[in-house]
């Protein structure tokens, strides 16, 4: 029998090489949090803090995994790309996101008015958040909530105090409603169910709507609708005062110093017209302080809109314009649908830029409930 020789010894080294790092990869993805005195000093603490034992802490966390994707998910990207409005506004204004909104409408009709009456927040606003953060309950995220803020909260220092407060919320979250903590699911940053809550927002913002006794995000879209309506009524929503509206710049007009002036509406029309941003329709709505907003896209146009109070609370939701504007966008194409009838002619609408929100028009056909199916979840991109 020939002996055979190894023609390239490297290649051995680097199998090994890449095998002991696996195994080290997974010794560290199960690694004991416990173990660790910033772990332990974190449970002493909020214990102490909450009267909680500490006993059942230290199992939970004993428990929880160490979560590279989810370091890699938070983590801004090294090389930043180019904003595009028109590339970020398409992935919200589906036929997906529309068809399953305007079902969604049908299906929750009576608890939409119920929030809008509650609340004051309109039925297509509530759709518009749910849409875009979960498809209406289809995408809220398979990562173990404990485990993704645990990751986070002690692996992640340019953001650990934020998600040590929610870690610590988190635990406070299933003493309330009887819960092992490791039993909630949802995005990679710890957002939970169908609202994309973070465990401090489920406690001070979310309502049980549909009056069970419990508040249910993993399957309970009454209770999501609620919330949200709750959410941004406690974050300045107000009832029948306009979203934003587009707006065009004169010749000569320099819009840097309006837009560096924030996200909170701090200007007024005057300041807005003599800087030289002219309204697309006949006048700017009466309704106080604005801001000016720029939606770029590579190749094309800035899109300029003003927006007011109720545009800044759905910045509080999630802190971008994009997000916001995509909100305003599918709500308001949601609402031409639903008044229609027709999902023909919400994605008709889809295709054109949104005004001001008006007043929701009296009722008139609505389309055909069809009951919700409740797609298998991904995690949360």
């Amino acid at each position: 029998m020939r002996s055979r020789t190894i023609k390239n010894p490297g290649s051995l080294f680097l199998l090994g090489a890449v095998f002991l790092a696996l195994i080290l990869g997974s010794a560290r993805a199960h690694a004991d949090f416990t173990t660790r005195e910033d772990v332990s000093a974190f449970i002493e603490e909020i214990a102490a803090r909450n009267g909680l034992d500490t006993a059942p802490l230290y199992v939970a966390l004993s428990r929880a995994e160490h979560i590279p994707r989810v370091i890699d998910l938070i983590k801004p990207p090294e090389k930043r790309g180019v904003r595009s409005w028109h590339r970020y506004r398409s992935r919200f204004l589906s036929h997906t996101h529309i068809e399953g909104g305007l079902q969604a409408w049908a299906q929750y009709e009576n608890e939409l008015r119920r929030a809008e009456q509650q609340y004051g927040v309109p039925p297509e606003i509530i759709l518009g958040i749910l849409g875009v953060e979960t498809i209406y309950g289809r995408n809220t995220g398979k990562f173990e909530t404990l485990s993704a803020l645990a990751t986070l909260a002690f692996d992640y220092p340019p953001r650990a105090e934020l998600f040590r407060g929610e870690l610590e919320s988190l635990f406070l979250l299933a003493r309330d409603q009887k819960r092992d903590p490791a039993s909630y699911s949802g995005s990679f940053a710890g957002a939970i169910g169908w609202p994309q809550f973070l465990p401090s927002s489920i406690r001070r913002f979310a309502v049980d709507f549909d009056g069970d006794g419990k508040i249910d995000f993993d399957s309970n879209a009454v209770d999501a609708i609620g919330s949200i309506a709750n959410y941004l009524h406690e974050h300045g929503w107000t009832a029948g005062k306009p979203v934003a509206v587009r707006v065009r710049l004169a010749p000569g007009a320099n819009p840097a110093p309006l837009i560096e002036a924030g996200i909170e509406p701090s200007l007024s029309e005057a300041q807005l017209l003599e800087a030289g941003i002219r309204p697309l329709t006949a006048s700017l709505p009466a309704a106080g302080d604005a801001t000016l907003i720029d939606l770029e896209t590579p190749g094309a146009d800035t899109e300029y809109w003003v927006g007011y109070r109720n545009f800044y609370a759905i910045t509080r939701y999630n802190r971008s314009n994009f997000y916001a504007m995509a909100v305003f966008q599918l709500a308001d194409t949601l609402r031409i649908g639903h008044a229609s009838g027709s999902i023909k002619a919400a994605k008709a609408k889809s295709a054109k830029p949104a005004a001001t929100r008006k007043a929701a028009p009296g009722a008139k056909p609505k389309p055909k409930a069809v009951p919700h199916k409740k797609k298998p979840h991904k995690a949360k991109k």
